[in-house]
């Protein structure tokens, strides 16, 4: 179980020279038990685990957010998939170390295909990180690329 404040920044991807450099893929199903703005709770299957995730309201930055995760049974996250709001999101995970750093990057199918979005976590805001040169515009804060709103308004409406 994790309990903490969360520091991410995210970034649209310009190529896929991520997937050469990868160390872990993984498919990723997930839902919206609630995607209130004040608060989302998610379920999410990752490869062979399963977790229940509740994330509070980004500051005015879209940096930093309380975020709590736990395990849950697959069998479980299978279930509560059926009571999630309408739009459930598919994505492939890849994850690259880029010094220091790890970037997860989503490429993302069904209603979101096309879209391809890396994050980075920080220990704080302004810390210093190497940019890959796959690494396109920076899209911290907007929401429109929040998974929460990518399950209502899927890429392809855009």
């Amino acid at each position: 179980m994790r309990n903490m404040q969360e520091i991410e920044r995210k970034f649209l991807v310009k190529s896929d020279g991520y997937k050469e450099e990868a160390f872990s893929i993984k498919r990723i199903v997930q839902g919206f038990l609630n995607t209130h703005p004040e608060r989302t709770v998610r379920v999410r299957i990752v490869g062979e685990k399963a977790f229940l995730t509740v994330k509070g309201k980004s500051n005015t930055a879209g940096t930093t957010r309380f975020e709590w995760e736990q395990e849950i049974q697959v069998t479980e996250a299978e279930s509560l998939l059926n009571l999630c709001e309408e739009g459930v999101i598919e994505k492939t995970r890849y994850e690259v170390k880029a010094g220091t750093h790890i970037f997860e990057i989503d490429e993302f199918y069904a209603d979101n295909k096309g879209l391809t979005v890396a994050e980075i976590e920080l220990s704080e805001e302004n810390e210093a990180f190497q940019k890959p040169e796959w690494l396109g515009k920076e899209v911290t804060g907007a929401i429109k690329y929040y998974n929460s709103h990518l399950s209502k308004y899927p890429f392809k409406t855009w």
